[in-house]
């Protein structure tokens, strides 16, 4: 089975809004895939402390689900270096919604992230924001 975490603005299950940013999405939806690549299940897991500059919160979220990837759209310095040392992928494209993340992935339009945004507000060109 494959593991997915994606930060999101509002869980509304496959119609969720992906986060802007990792570490700061309110919550994050634990999408699971059978080897098929059919759904399995796609629940909530909320952000639960505020996120600015180093609290962890979503790192140890990552560590305690175990995901083999995460699909976001930004993601800064700290959080990849983190999210990398546990041997976890982090992809990135142009999707909207957890549905079309996960169509994205099995499509191969997705492409690894291997540069952390460079600025805290991460509306910059070094991120990937539609």
């Amino acid at each position: 089975m494959l593991k997915i975490i994606i930060p999101v603005e509002r869980f509304e299950g496959k119609d969720s809004l992906i986060s802007n940013h990792f570490g700061r999405a309110p919550e994050f939806a634990l999408v699971e895939i059978f080897e098929n690549r059919s759904l399995r299940n796609i629940s909530p897991v909320k952000n639960v402390e505020e996120h600015f500059g180093g609290h962890g919160t979503a790192e140890r979220i990552v560590s305690k689900l175990k995901p083999d990837i995460i699909i976001v759209k930004g993601m800064g310095p700290r959080a990849m270096q983190i999210i990398q040392s546990m041997g976890v992928s982090v992809y990135t494209g142009d999707c909207m919604t957890i549905g079309e993340a996960i169509e994205a992935y099995f499509a191969g339009r997705l492409f690894k992230l291997n540069e952390p945004c460079k600025e805290a507000g991460h509306g910059s060109s070094q991120c990937y924001h539609p």
